[in-house]
């Protein structure tokens, strides 16, 4: 009988720890955790000239992609808006360059200026924001 009950209370002292652990490795995987890189992000919104076609917006879009290709020392590129705020304002698009040098060869890159001859013709108005740590 005395072993029955050892038996019983290491099962329920296993089950306790068990729950225990369970709980604890749920806080843990719960955990909201970030960091603060020190990479620049370059978000840009875009509104397009009236007269600007489907194709025309979709080169531009995708030239940015080109450029990233191109350019050295861009990280990451975003390239479909999900809600793009003011609502005239249809596409956006972000990059994110590894530091500021990234950036400034970015501005200066004929990678860039190639783009801007697809880009500045149907591009009626955009809002740039570079933001870091």
């Amino acid at each position: 009988m005395r072993f029955l009950n050892i038996v019983a209370n290491w099962r329920f002292l296993a089950a306790g720890l068990a729950a225990v652990a369970l709980f604890l490795s749920g806080v843990a995987v719960g955990a909201n955790t970030y960091s603060k890189p020190k990479s620049i992000i370059h978000l840009v919104a875009i509104k397009w000239t009236p007269e600007s076609t489907p194709e025309q917006r979709k080169a531009a879009i995708e030239g940015v992609e080109k450029m990233a290709a191109e350019i050295p020392g861009i990280k990451n590129i975003w390239l479909k808006p999900l809600r793009v705020q003011p609502r005239d304002f249809t596409d956006a698009f972000v990059i994110e360059f590894e530091d500021q040098a990234a950036a400034d060869r970015y501005a200066k890159h004929p990678a860039h200026d190639a783009w801007y001859k697809i880009y500045i013709p149907i591009r009626a108005e955009s809002r740039s924001f570079q933001v870091t740590n």
